[in-house]
This record gives structure tokens, sequence and C-alpha cells, in this order.
């Protein structure tokens, strides 16, 4: 039965065990972004979502034809996968939003690259073959994120009447750092993007890097600005040289996604976080907490946020003994060489501030380099300060769970760099991700800050924080897509 309603994403909302008999069984994929389509999802009954088999259990139920209603999988070739995944969106496309290429040395457009990228274009090409077959006439489909820039354009070509949006998770690189891109692979990138009727950024600074950077006449067409973009941020119209097309016009938006206040309060009061709380609570004592639960994703800043912190203590001495970092840094994208060696590098680093000014009974940085939810959960409720300083990234959730978790209320630190900076900002220390002289004041300040204070900012914050919580995001996204 052909859907009304589709979603596109390479990670689906659930996953595969294969037993040691050969048995499948399916549980609930992890992540923010799972957990806010599902619960959006279930209120469209016949909505389809089409994922990538990420495992080999995956590949096995597609190959055996099981499967879960409103689920489709899609048994991409595993070298084709990796070339798509972390040859192309992980190591390049990931690389040129964030800004964080080491330019004399990044990137290199060889023939590899070339070889990867054709695996990109087929990796989309398998999603939007998957939409196009499943899509009812005139049907909504909403395409996630980065690793699917190029489904909205081909997903046009395969089905004009289809009504198409794409939101994008993180950051739009500036012109500058598109223009790194061969010519042809950016026009294919920014020309996939147009064929959406809607582009969807978490902040409006995203959306005018994508609006400055699609101002391009190539070999696909011309897509000029048209003035009455209104309160929508900007809007694109497509002219093709090969003459009229059903599609001309792309609408671009902001959609600043948010926390489900009730959903994350009842998961940080569950009956193992107050168990993990109780024990971080002995281990810190009566001692301020410095709290960060982040990725070791290179655009997070998680060393310059711990060399902010020695700072402190280097010329603040007062908080020696009296505060405590507690750092979660989930291990991410293990598999490519430089997020091991950053990953190792954070480590070492906190093992460093240990060593120079810990004590027998104070050690300053509690790291947990694993993926630990439930101390995460604990740490948001103990948290009198929270320190969110990325180079350049989306939403930063973190910054908005930790207001609205924290139990005595908590002072935010927040970089320029986070997709959160532009809700947050007035109620939060506000710093320059890469200075750290001026984080480690902020620390300080955020430390100093009366409570009351404290817990009127605190307030603000979890206020904005949840003022478009993921269900609500996903139906205005969809409600938009309506002719």
């Amino acid at each position: 039965m052909a859907s009304q309603v589709l979603v596109a994403a390479n990670r689906g909302p659930l996953s595969y065990v294969l037993a040691d008999d050969g048995g499948l069984t399916a549980r609930r994929g992890g992540g923010g972004l799972v957990s806010g389509l599902s619960s959006a999802l279930a209120e469209q009954p016949d909505a389809v979502w089409i994922c990538a088999a990420l495992s080999e259990a995956d590949r096995e139920a597609v190959r055996r034809g099981v499967s879960e209603p409103g689920v489709r999988m899609l048994d991409i070739d595993p070298d084709v996968y990796d070339d798509a995944y972390n040859g192309i969106a992980n190591s390049v496309l990931w690389f040129t939003h964030h800004h964080l290429y080491d330019v004399p040395r990044e990137p290199v457009f060889d023939a590899r690259f070339r070889r990867r990228w054709d695996s990109y274009v087929a990796y989309n090409l398998a999603f939007a073959r998957a939409l196009a077959e499943e899509a009812a006439e005139g049907a909504r489909v909403l395409v996630q994120d980065y690793h699917l820039a190029l489904v909205p354009g081909q997903l046009r070509e395969l089905r004009p009447d289809l009504r198409i949006g794409h939101f994008t998770h993180t950051p739009w690189a500036a012109p500058e750092f598109l223009d790194m891109l061969p010519d042809d692979v950016r026009g294919q990138l920014v020309w996939g993007m147009l064929g959406a009727d809607r582009l969807g950024f978490h902040t409006s600074a995203w959306a005018d890097s994508f609006l400055a950077g699609a101002r391009r006449d190539d070999g696909h067409g011309v897509a000029e600005p048209c003035s009455a973009a209104g309160a929508d941020g900007g809007r694109y119209v497509r002219k093709s040289p090969a003459g009229p097309v059903r599609h001309t016009r792309t609408d671009v938006a902001v959609y600043p996604l948010g926390v489900d206040a009730d959903e994350l309060r009842a998961l940080a009061h569950r009956p193992e976080v107050d168990d993990r709380l109780a024990g971080l609570r002995a281990e810190i004592g009566d001692r301020r907490a410095i709290v960060r639960v982040d990725r070791t994703e290179l655009s997070k800043n998680i060393l310059r946020g711990l060399l902010a912190y020695r700072e402190l203590l280097t010329t603040r001495p007062q908080w020696r003994g009296r505060v405590v970092h507690l750092a979660s840094a989930y291990p991410s994208r293990q598999d490519l060489k430089v997020y091991r060696e950053y990953t190792a590098a954070v480590a070492e680093l906190a093992a460093e501030i240990n060593a120079e000014f810990g004590t027998e009974d104070w050690e300053p940085v509690l790291v947990s380099v694993k993926d630990d939810f439930t101390r995460s959960l604990a740490a948001y409720r103990l948290a009198d300060v929270a320190l969110v300083n990325p180079v350049r990234d989306g939403m930063n959730l973190v910054a908005k769970e930790i207001p609205v978790v924290s139990e005595a209320g908590c002072a935010l630190v927040l970089s320029t760099g986070a997709g959160a900076y532009e809700e947050l900002a007035k109620d939060a220390l506000t710093v320059n991700a890469f200075d750290v002289t001026q984080t480690a004041r902020a620390l300080h300040e955020a430390l100093s800050m009366p409570a009351s204070e404290r817990a009127e900012r605190t307030k603000r914050l979890a206020a904005a924080a949840t003022a478009l919580p993921p269900a609500r995001w996903f139906r205005a996204q969809l409600d938009a897509l309506h002719p």
C-alpha cells in the first residue's frame, strides 16, 4: 500500500540482532533523531521510514524479507555504503560544513575521492528509488541530513508529483568552504538540495549560508533568489537550460529543534539514574560541578574546554578543591584515525590536569570516555555549570537539555558556534570557542553566580529549549509541505 507520508534517514527506527541460532530480534534504534521522529510518525498510521541496513544482522533481515510495519531497510552493498557514509558524508561533507579542514593538507580531491563520490551518488539514488516506489500520488516526503543531500533532486526527476522536504541537522558551509569542492560536485550537491520544495535548517545562520552559496549559474541551470521570501528565510527559483521544469521553487526555512521536557525529565528520574546520581554526589561531595556531555567529535571543542578548566584552576586558585569537571565524552567515528586520536587526546589531557592539580581527596576531572547515557542524565541533574563550546555545530541539544533537568539551576557557558546560540545567548555566558582565557573567565563567572540569578536564567533557558519539541518540529515541516 502506497504511503502519503515518508521519511528517509540513514539510521532507522530499529535495528536487528542476530542470535547464535540464526534468529533475528528487532530492537529500537538509538539517538535523538530516532526518538523525535518515531513519536511524530506515531500520529501517521500509514507512514513509511526508509533507512539503510547498518549491520550484518540488518542486511540478513532484508535478505530474509523480515520487516516491521512502516519500515523499509535498504541492503546497500557494504563497500558502496562505506564509501558513501565514511568516505564522503563523514570525511568530506562533515568537514566542509563544519569548516574543520587543515587547509594546508586537506582536502585532496583525487581518483579515490571520485570513486567514493560515485558511491555517494549511488547510495542517495537507492533512497530516491525506494521513496519513489513507496510514495502515493502527491505524498509528502521528509529527507534527513547531509548523508542524503542528493535525494531531493534525484527524487524530483523520478516523481515530480511529490512534495519534498529536506532538513540538515548540521551547519551548512559558508560559500568559500563550499567552493573547495570540485565544481561539478558542488553543483550536484546544491542542485540536489534544490530539488526539494522546502529546505529546513536549525538556525538562520545556516540557512543564510545555504542561500549565499546557492547563487550560482552552472551546468544544471540557474538558481536565482526570489524576492518573495517572507518569514521563511529565503526562496530560490530554478531555471533549467533544457526548458521548463515542473518544480521551480525551493523555500528555505528555519526550524530550531527543541527538547520534550516531560520525556526528558521522566528519563532523568528513573531508578537507575537516581542510583548513579547518588554515586556521583558521594564522589563529588559538596563541590560545584561543571558538566559537559558530548561525542568526541572534532567540532565539539572538548580539548579547549579542558584547557579553559586548567586555566581556571591556574589563575583562580580559590576553586582548587571546590569544583569538579564532569566530562562525558562518547566515542564517535572510531573507524576514522583522526577521531581515535582526538578521543585519546581528551583522555590524556584530563589525566594531565588531574596529575597537576589533584590531591588525595580531590580529582579535578572525572572523565568518562564511553557511551553512558545514565551517567549523563545524572550529571545533568547535579550541574551547577553547563559547558557547551563547539567551534561550529548543529543544534547542540545538550545546551537545551541540561537547563531542563538541572535540579538547582545551572549557568550555561555557550560558544557562539553552537546552533543553540541564536535562541539561548541572552541567558547564557557566551564565549569565543577559540578563546581559552575568555572561556576560563566565563567558568569563573558561572561558578560565582548567585543562586537566585542562576535559577532565573535556568527557567528562561528551559522555556526557550522546549519551544519546539521534536514532534512539533516534525509536524511543522510536514504541514508546510501541503500544496
